[in-house]
């Protein structure tokens, strides 16, 4: 049926299909004028027709439209999709993908390379691997083979965000090993080794917050992260090191458009950040037990008075030394109180964690701990994260690097999402240096960013946050079902992609709020999606909100050799789009490239249509007789200053 329709096509009309699920849907692609210079062109396609309004356009003109494209919005323009790669680069594009599609490839990725080692030798491997996946989804060895990559994506319109995506590769057993060791308090560890199972004190919901030898290995059931295991203080130095090196290449590379993504669990022992987390959740509690309101603190519309007089019910002295300070220290304005803590204090490395999370007992009026007791050591340990991450931040604010905080499971999550807004308040006060993520597969991500955002606008900080599907569901949902706490992840796809929206609309509700009373830069959200309906809805969206791209408060991110349909021609239309570019030397990069292969192979439907428009693109090519064909870009991304480019 498929190619009577297209042929029975006017000869205006150029066509490209996507097969995927046993259907066949035709994208059109019309040679009609932009609406607007910097206009969106609507082509129709049965893909888009929920969500584009084909006989609309966005309006967003400027002076600077007349160096940009059009943008088709059924993302099946192959010509300005692909325009920026050779014909070899083409050619590799569609192997490398075909071998993505492969399943017992996939499947046994790992043990095919490093089999390819052994029988090809490290150097010929390597010329192998530069010849297809390697050269495909990594950028170069170090932080000058990376510059052409670099360059030529900045001259199509794109930016980069750096990542050294050195992993060490390590047995399951290994791993086990030192999640265990890193994760269980200095107190349980002799007890761990002697085969005693981690103790949870609580309910169910806390022992979401105990580390587990079932799912120590992190790395299981995840194709879209990378995982780091602690193994002592002088790994997360170099680790540091690592990350401060990327800020120099992003600084040096990219003109002032770059990030950096940094990984926490990187920089320091994780077992603190677990205990952080169940700290987080037992303020909650114990913030309900005394005012008896579940909402989230900030927007209970409570203050100091409510426990004081709760306290004089119990009989509690408010004029007790302790329990006064405690008081003074909350965090509150007109509106209420924002923390139960001083959280700043978290930051501080002057002040022990024992010491700043303490509260007033109901029964005894004694001031308790709500953290486990930390040893010594610990506590040296934990001042150690934070003057890593100060070094970090305050390394990318002089050099004008802003900085991406990976999510991470949700045992971690809450610790890592507050020490990142504690971050924030201190070094986003003349703009957004650092970014937290945001997992939209989480039930609780809507409500989670809602509160950072009224944090943010209360404490009068710039807020950055990266806005992603997930990548650790499966993990997620077999341990909570294991330890039997409630499910964190939405129970759908559809359900996902509905919060996602919504922390989107909300992000650009305040955005447009903020740009009313002429303060438009104080939040800036980067969606980072692979996901076309996704990226579709954030352009209308924007058109809705009166949001322009020269703007700069919403971006664009995929990965390097990902969604080149989606990436570039954002960038040539005048959107703020980046490239997450990975980089480091072959033989240490493979755990990364195992992931990339794993990734492409669980979405054959978006693969397909890629692989379908590389191939319109040669063929093109072909009959146009550019049998050499060499890129030239003259596109300056958005942000960028055009003498950088001269």
């Amino acid at each position: 049926m498929a190619p009577v329709l297209i042929a029975s096509l006017p000869r205006s009309l150029a066509t490209c299909v996507r097969y995927g699920q046993g259907k066949s849907k035709i994208c059109w692609s019309l040679s009609s004028r932009p609406v607007g210079a910097l206009g969106i062109r609507y082509k129709s396609t049965p893909a888009a027709a929920s969500l584009v309004n084909e006989n609309a356009a966005v309006d967003t003109a400027s002076q600077d439209d007349k160096d940009k494209d059009p943008l088709d919005l059924t993302f099946c323009d192959y010509r300005n999709a692909f325009k920026s790669k050779t014909n070899s680069e083409l050619l590799r594009a569609m192997l490398v993908f075909h071998l993505c599609s492969i399943q017992p490839l996939v499947d046994n990725n790992a043990k095919l390379m490093k089999l390819g080692q052994k029988v090809l030798g490290k150097r010929l491997f390597a010329a192998l691997m530069k010849a297809t996946f390697y050269g495909h989804f990594v950028a170069g060895e170090d932080q000058i083979k990376i510059q052409p990559t670099l360059e030529r994506l900045r001259s199509f319109g794109v930016k980069s965000i750096l990542d050294y995506s050195v992993e060490e590769d390590i047995s399951s057993e290994d791993a086990e090993e030192r999640e265990m060791e890193s994760c269980l308090p200095s107190s349980e560890r002799e007890e761990e080794k002697g085969g005693c199972e981690s103790k949870a004190e609580g309910s169910n919901a806390m022992e979401r917050y105990t580390p587990q030898r079932k799912f120590a290995d992190r790395r299981q059931q995840v194709s879209g992260a990378r995982t780091y295991f602690y193994v002592n203080e002088a790994q997360c130095e170099k680790n540091m090191e690592t990350f401060i090196n990327c800020i120099d290449a992003v600084s040096d590379a990219t003109h002032g458009t770059g990030f950096a993504a940094i990984k926490m669990t990187a920089l320091g022992r994780p077992q603190l950040l677990m205990q952080l987390s169940e700290v987080i959740a037992r303020t909650r509690q114990y913030f309900q037990q005394v005012t008896g309101k579940t909402g989230p603190i900030i927007h209970s519309d409570v203050n100091t008075d409510v426990f004081e007089k709760r306290f004089r019910e119990e009989n509690i002295l408010t004029d007790n030394q302790a329990v006064k300070k405690w008081l003074d220290n909350m965090t509150y304005d007109k509106k209420g109180l924002i923390h139960l803590f001083s959280w700043s204090g978290l930051i501080d490395t002057n002040i022990l964690l024992g010491d700043l999370f303490r509260v007033p007992n109901l029964n005894s009026g004694q001031m308790e701990p709500l953290i486990s007791a930390l040893t010594r050591e610990e506590e040296e340990m934990f001042k150690n994260m934070m003057r890593r991450l100060h070094t970090i931040f305050q390394y990318a604010r002089e050099r004008d690097v802003r900085v991406m905080v990976d999510a991470e499971q949700t045992y971690f999550q809450p610790a890592i999402s507050r020490l990142t807004l504690e971050m924030m308040k201190k070094y986003n006060q003349e703009k957004a240096i650092v970014f937290n993520t945001y997992q939209c597969y989480l039930k609780e991500t809507f409500n989670n960013l809602s509160l950072d955002l009224e944090q943010a606008y209360r404490q009068n900080f710039y807020f950055g946050a990266k806005l992603v599907r997930g990548a650790y569901m499966e993990q997620e949902r077999a341990r909570a079902e294991e330890l039997g706490y409630e499910d964190p992840i939405n129970p759908s796809f559809d359900a996902t992609t509905n919060m996602y929206h919504q922390c989107l609309e909300e992000s650009l509700r305040r955005i447009k709020m903020n740009k009313n009373v002429g303060d438009s830069h104080k939040i800036a959200i980067m969606v980072a999606s692979h996901n076309e309906d996704t990226v579709r809805y954030t352009v209308n969206k924007m058109a809705e909100f009166g949001i322009h791209p020269l703007d700069r408060v919403i971006c664009f991110g995929q990965l390097l050799g990902m969604c080149d349909h989606i990436s570039l021609p954002l960038g040539q239309a005048g959107y703020s789009v980046y490239k997450y570019v990975p980089y480091g030397p072959v033989n240490e990069v493979l755990p990364y490239l195992s992931r990339r292969a794993t990734e492409n192979s669980s979405i054959l439907v978006k693969l397909q249509k890629e692989k379908s428009l590389l191939l319109q693109e040669m063929w093109r090519r072909i009959k146009k007789g550019h049998f050499v064909y060499h890129p030239k870009g003259n596109y300056i991304p958005v942000g960028a200053h055009a003498q950088a480019y001269k």
